[in-house]
């Protein structure tokens, strides 16, 4: 179901009252569904996105509609809930599709890309603009239907041993970052390592890696990275705006009524926006706590950012012009990345930059 008609027939109070409606009680037996996540429960936030969306199904049904949600390697390993679900093994999965760039790296553009668009714009070109409906095509060929589910915001640039003083410290630099990142990083000269997040602490503590991005604060306090390396550098510039997505088996999806079907996409975007509200609350408490503890943030260097803006873009132009599917979407997502920064240049980046520079 389109959303702007559920929106405009029903309105979001509608849609949230639909677990009433007596066609929602009339399939009579519960209901009782999947959902394989990538991540592990010890992080509330992320994986918690997904017992929101559980929840809430389950309350606008009455109980009868039961998503059951199961961490990364419980069901299947974290990086093997797409062919979960595109094949049915379970009936959702929730993820970070940038994990999946490998496959195709089209993927990426449901997520994030190095220099892409914040969590604001993207949810706006998935909502407003053409994301979904290109997106929706895209994920038609492997058996899933997508939904937005979920934002952390723009992510720190992770943890290092030593610090990046220059492009010329990169090189050589084992680096855990997940997506599409690594591969403008592996330009810059890292090696890059897409390694599951309830890994990452062994790898980092044992020097299997020499670096690892995560999130943010909130969630790196408590996987103890600080623990292991000392400087934290910023802005994590391959992850402006990543956005978590819910998968859900195309098949699976057919078969609910349309009652259902609403109230699964209702109860994806209060998943959605819940858990940007969370990231934004808790991650300035938790950096407080890191610096005080010793951490070192350290902003990266204008010469690695202007290379590695350089390194995407050609990255990007290969990809128009070797990858119809990644072509197609990325042409609508540039054009609207473009207009979109026109508009915040004059007005959030104008206000954010004054806010931040006073003395509160």
């Amino acid at each position: 179901m389109d959303r702007r008609s559920v929106i405009k027939h029903a309105g979001i109070a509608g849609v949230l009252a639909a677990g009433a409606a007596p066609a929602v009680h009339a399939q009579g037996a519960t209901l009782r569904w999947r959902l394989a996540s990538s991540f592990p429960k010890s992080l509330d936030t992320i994986f918690g996105a997904a017992d929101a969306f559980a929840k809430k199904v389950g309350e606008m049904t009455g109980g009868k509609f039961v998503i059951t949600t199961h961490a990364g390697g419980e069901l299947m390993p974290p990086f093997g809930v797409l062919d979960g679900a595109s094949n049915g093994t379970v009936e959702m999965a929730h993820t970070a599709p940038y994990y999946f760039f490998g496959k195709d790296p089209t993927f990426a553009l449901d997520c994030a890309i190095p220099f892409g668009l914040n969590s604001r714009q993207m949810t706006a070109w998935m909502y407003e603009g053409n994301g979904l409906k290109l997106t929706r095509e895209f994920y038609g060929n492997v058996g899933i239907v997508n939904f937005p589910m979920g934002n952390t915001g723009a992510q720190m640039g992770g943890w290092y041993r030593k610090e990046v003083k220059s492009v010329a410290d990169i090189k050589g630099l084992k680096f855990r970052v997940g997506g599409f990142g690594g591969k403008v990083l592996e330009r810059l000269g890292a090696v890059p390592q897409n390694i599951p997040g309830g890994e990452i602490y062994q790898a980092l503590e044992k020097g299997t890696i020499d670096a690892a991005e995560w999130i943010g604060p909130y969630d790196d306090l408590k996987l103890g990275f600080n623990k292991v390396a000392p400087v934290y550098h910023y802005p994590g510039w391959w992850e402006g705006g990543p956005q978590l997505s819910l998968y859900v088996n195309k098949k699976a999806y057919d078969g609910l009524s349309s009652e259902y079907k609403a109230i699964v996409e209702a109860a994806a975007s209060y998943a959605h926006s819940d858990m940007q509200a969370k990231y934004d609350y808790k991650n300035p408490g938790a950096l407080k706590t890191l610096v005080g503890q010793g951490t070192k943030l350290v902003a990266f260097p204008n010469d690695v950012m202007a290379a590695a803006f350089k390194a995407a873009e050609e990255v990007y132009a290969e990809l128009n012009a070797s990858n119809p599917a990644w072509k197609k979407i990325y042409t609508d997502y540039a054009t609207f990345r473009r207009d979109a920064n026109l508009w915040f240049r004059f007005t959030e980046a104008r206000f954010d930059g004054f806010m931040q520079a006073q003395k509160l």
